[in-house]
């Protein structure tokens, strides 16, 4: 191509902004050439051409610089009016910059989608996950309008058109409506019940927020959650209020039939309200055996309160741990003096002194434990620092000893619960049961301060036992490496002479539950399975379905026992128990394999081991507070913070799964 006679263009009539990377060449047989400022590769610069192969050649061109929005709008600027924000004119606060003179033109565009030959830009897209992006991460809704923002979208892609944060907002209630379709349409397909947890949640502002959320066991036998709703309630609303509002949830997305069980906390529920509830489904034969299993207390909760319990009684001596610690590494030269004594015999330990984080409470009995650890050098310092005068009594020693020594198990249980992402209710019987029986011990101390506090722990958790030891002890049992031989096992060692009649409840409850199941799968085809108790007083009984054998179906049952025919259940309890230690054990897993094997019983278990024994989250098992919403969130109206919470709980399952 003969250059020697070219002429560069003058650009004043370019319109595209693809000319600020190009030059346009006039040849000296009158056609035009646009040659790359970076890589010098000559492309068609006709008219006629457009500029489309120009874009295509931008996004390939391996030469390009990254610009800034200065560089890339210079020659635009010079044509128009106003003055463009300049990279190194920063400012501390956005709120000093002129936004309104800080301007990101945009091509023209019939339809939200470019073509850029095999690349297409789709403006519509990129805007939902712009959205996406800030449901998932928590992020404020107006970090659109932030001057850094703009800056970087319209580095990254030019063809962006930037959005408000009212757009934003519309765009994740949109999200919303369509992830809720989503999980209405897996909830309605659920092969089996449902067991609902109730959270309280608080915004900075102080208001206050139930979130509901669903848990069950899916079709692939896969143990899932999601957030159903997070609303905001009154705390000053009365009890039938409340009660009226979970009601509501569990009718809107019809799954008031489907309930198996609902988790709460342990100190922060009504009585009255949960009772409400159950009165509510047990009166339409919505529930298992009468709803004897509906109301369970979340196990994480109760261990909380009574490791509260514990450092209020030991709340003089913590102080005192507290303060010789914050002594110790009030100066170099103290912790040197202290480093040595250690050194020389006073209890020199392979961990360091560490003061707790007060909302953690597991870091309060890491910070006693290690103190103990040191607890002849803090004598030693004590005996030759005039200054240090907090040094706790032998007496109050020997009971931090004794204290933490107890409170390992509470902590190790704990730590038990959340190192399971999905735990099964299986999983909490025989911790529990541990519990149980170092309360029993714990108050047989000679020291009146300890057993006064241990009566005191364990008459909270026999509250606590009361309430769901029959749910966990039948969880228990369908964990095929215990069956009921880990129910008698611990029920001998807690209950004594008491023992024979527990267990019986325990098996009473088992058959009980397992006729129902039997029942609502015989069932299934009258279409009446989300009912269950006597089927005789079922609408759509044999006359009024026209299924004139069903009663010969309960006949057969009935006669089949008679004859020595076993049921899954007596199957299951009499075969010989799955060795414990094997590796990779995945109950889940489990019963889907047996399903075929335990038609019946596989139905009841799905139930069962979906149940939130315990409700705390992993990242918040040891908090002593209540969770919050972070400062953005905590501005916006409560419709709003709904579908945020919602939407990134059902992003983050489907991007997990």
């Amino acid at each position: 191509m003969d250059m020697s006679n070219a002429v560069n263009i003058k650009s004043t009539r370019l319109k595209s902004v693809v000319w600020n990377d190009f030059d346009r060449i006039k040849l000296a047989d009158n056609t035009c050439i646009a040659v790359c400022r970076h890589c010098k590769k000559k492309l068609s610069g006709s008219s006629t051409s457009g500029t489309s192969h120009l874009r295509n050649h931008l996004i390939r061109c391996q030469r390009r610089s990254n610009l800034g929005i200065p560089q890339l709008f210079a020659a635009r600027g010079k044509r128009k009016e106003g003055t463009y924000f300049n990279l190194d004119q920063r400012k501390k606060k956005d709120e000093g910059i002129n936004l309104v003179n800080i301007r990101f033109e945009q091509e023209q565009t019939k339809d939200d989608i470019i073509n850029y030959g095999s690349n297409n830009f789709d403006q519509r897209r990129s805007r939902f996950d712009l959205a996406r992006m800030i449901i998932l991460h928590g992020y404020p809704l107006d970090m659109v309008e932030d001057v850094g923002f703009k800056v970087f979208v319209k580095n990254l892609q030019p063809l962006f058109e930037l959005v408000t944060s009212e757009r934003v907002e519309a765009d994740c209630m949109e999200i919303y409506v369509k992830e809720k379709q989503k999980v209405n349409d897996v909830l309605d397909k659920l092969p089996g019940r449902i067991s609902l947890s109730a959270d309280m949640w608080a915004s900075l502002d102080g208001a206050q927020y139930l979130c509901l959320t669903a848990h069950y066991i899916d079709e692939s036998w896969q143990l899932k959650k999601k957030i159903l709703n997070f609303i905001v309630i009154d705390s000053s609303d009365t009890e039938d209020k409340h009660s009226e509002i979970i009601m509501t949830s569990l009718i809107e997305w019809d799954i008031d039939r489907k309930l198996f069980s609902m988790t709460f906390d342990s100190y922060s529920t009504n009585d009255n309200i949960v009772i409400r509830i159950k009165d509510r489904l047990s009166q339409n034969k919505l529930l298992y055996c009468n709803g004897q299993l509906f109301d369970v207390r979340c196990a994480a909760n109760v261990l909380n309160m009574m490791f509260q319990d514990a450092l209020e009684a030991l709340c003089e001596i913590t102080d005192k741990i507290r303060g010789s610690i914050r002594y110790v590494k009030s100066s170099q030269a103290v912790q040197a003096k202290f480093d040595g004594i250690a050194q020389q015999g006073g209890g020199q330990s392979k961990r360091f002194l560490c003061l707790d984080n007060q909302m953690q409470w597991n870091s309060t009995y890491v910070m006693l434990e290690i103190a103990l650890e040191y607890r002849e050098a803090f004598y030693l310092l004590h005996a030759n620092d005039v200054v240090y005068t907090m040094c706790p009594s032998d007496i109050e020693w020997d009971r931090v000893s004794v204290i933490t020594s107890y409170l390992k198990l509470f902590v190790e249980v704990t730590d038990g619960f959340t190192k399971f992402k999905s735990p099964t209710a299986n999983l909490y019987f025989p911790e529990l049961c541990e519990v149980h029986l170092q309360l029993n011990e714990w108050c047989k101390n000679p020291d009146d301060y300890i057993s006064s506090l241990a009566f005191k722990m364990r008459s909270r958790f026999e509250e606590y036992w009361q309430r769901c030891s029959l749910g966990l002890a039948v969880a228990a049992i369908l964990d095929p490496r215990f069956k009921m031989r880990v129910v008698e096992y611990y029920y001998g060692q807690v209950f004594g002479s008491g023992a024979p009649s527990r267990i019986s409840e325990a098996i009473l409850c088992v058959k009980a539950l397992y006729n129902e199941h039997s029942n609502c799968l015989a069932s299934l085809d009258q279409g009446v399975a989300w009912q269950v108790g006597d089927s005789s007083h079922l609408p759509g009984s044999e006359r009024e379905s026209g299924d004139r054998l069903s009663g010969f179906d309960r006949y057969i049952e009935e006669t089949n026992e008679a004859d020595g025919t076993k049921s899954d259940l007596d199957k299951y309890l009499e075969e010989p128990a799955f060795p414990r230690h094997a590796q990779g054990f995945d109950i889940l897993n489990w019963w889907k394999v047996h399903a075929p094997r335990y038609p019946v019983l596989s139905m009841m278990a799905r139930n069962v081991l979906g149940i939130p024994v315990s409700k705390v989250a992993m990242d918040s098992a040891f908090n002593t507070g209540r969770r919050m919403l972070d400062r953005d969130w905590s501005s916006m109206n409560p419709g709003t913070v709904q579908a945020l919470m919602c939407a990134r709980d059902w992003i983050r399952s489907e991007l997990e799964s």
